[in-house]
């Protein structure tokens, strides 16, 4: 494949990513395929390499069923997609943050600081740079990072001819509470940033309507 076809193919890509709203729940994701699409959202990009998400499958009839009467976004989804995942931001990272020096220690495999120059930039980065001075505006930076492992995802999703819809229509708190009553996440450091979907379309995919190039981008 030349420059020229590679560039078209990536094209051809986003145009086959589609906002899926009706699935067929009588196809189902290779196991392998699964696995390349978490990888891909493992290997994202995150700010300062901190990586704040956790992927959380839900697999369990019962719990989107539970969740189905908050989650209305989601209803398509969990009637008919393949897979849900709900991915948790984590609410707490900060240079100081127990997180934070596990993952510089365990999985960097650095010597860990709140002095390091490292630990100082990341404290500077967040508190005037970005002026995160509460534990919502923590979390919604954190939040921020997943939305990026799950564009990854559903790019890669659509590279393998797999279907996908990003998912905000769920009531937050009430997806927290059911997390918290349930024991199914640590609600103390994580809460729900973003639901997303993956299956096979049982719609067509109309084109896409976007604002065009030039009324979107500039130069200065």
């Amino acid at each position: 494949m030349n420059t020229k076809q590679q560039r078209q193919a990536i094209i051809e890509t986003a145009h086959r990513r589609y906002a899926t709203k009706k699935y067929d729940p009588s196809k189902h994701i290779s196991p392998a395929d699964w696995r390349t699409i978490l990888e891909v959202g493992r290997l994202s990009p995150s700010s300062f390499g901190y990586e704040p998400w956790q992927f959380v499958l839900i697999d369990s009839d019962k719990v989107k069923q539970d969740i189905k009467p908050f989650s209305w976004g989601a209803v398509n989804s969990i009637n008919g997609a393949d897979k849900l995942l709900l991915i948790l931001a984590r609410t707490d990272v900060a240079y100081d943050s127990d997180y934070a020096a596990r993952l510089v220690r365990d999985i960097k495999g650095h010597l860990y600081s709140k002095l390091s120059p490292v630990s100082q930039s990341f404290k500077h980065f967040q508190e005037n740079d970005l002026h995160l001075a509460s534990p919502r505006a923590r979390f919604d930076w954190a939040a921020k990072q997943c939305y990026i492992a799950m564009a990854n995802m559903m790019t890669a999703a659509a590279e393998l001819g797999i279907d996908s819809c990003p998912i905000e229509g769920f009531n937050y708190r009430k997806m927290n509470q059911y997390l918290k009553e349930h024991h199914l996440a640590d609600t103390k450091h994580w809460h729900a940033a973003v639901m997303v979907s993956f299956g096979y379309r049982d719609q067509p995919i109309t084109p896409k309507v976007r604002q065009p190039l030039a009324d979107i981008y500039r130069k200065i």
